[in-house]
């Protein structure tokens, strides 16, 4: 975990470089994003780049529309990009609580239903 100050430095970065990558056809590696913001070389790109994923989901709680699909990370350059990131993210979640509501027992009908009522604290911030 990053510490606040190292934080706002990272973010600085992230948001630098990605000013230069709009657009789907744009889109950065993760590795290659790693390699620019760290200044450093990463040898396991699941585990060496949490910190950058983690800076990037803060990025995006804030409202910066960083999209990612199989070609790396890039900034939406139209409603239709974001559109698209949005629902295959939307699409990768429900298929989770419907996974769950399955292994439950019950409806995703009745498992949405359950998670509305239990729903506490503020709209704008990470579970």
């Amino acid at each position: 975990m990053l510490k606040p100050e190292k934080r706002e430095i990272i973010e600085s970065r992230v948001l630098q470089i990605l000013v230069n990558h709009v657009g789907q056809e744009n889109a950065i590696d993760m590795g290659d994003l790693y390699e620019r913001v760290f200044k450093k070389s990463w040898k396991n790109k699941i585990n060496d780049t949490r910190p950058l994923r983690d800076v990037i989901e803060k990025l995006r709680w804030r409202g910066v529309r960083i999209c990612s699909d199989c070609a790396g990370y890039f900034v939406a350059s139209c409603g239709s990009e974001l559109d698209d990131y949005l629902s295959r993210t939307r699409r990768r979640h429900l298929k989770g609580l419907a996974r769950e509501a399955a292994m439950r027992r019950i409806t995703l009908h009745t498992l949405l239903g359950q998670m509305q009522l239990n729903l506490t604290g503020d709209r704008n911030e990470p579970a």
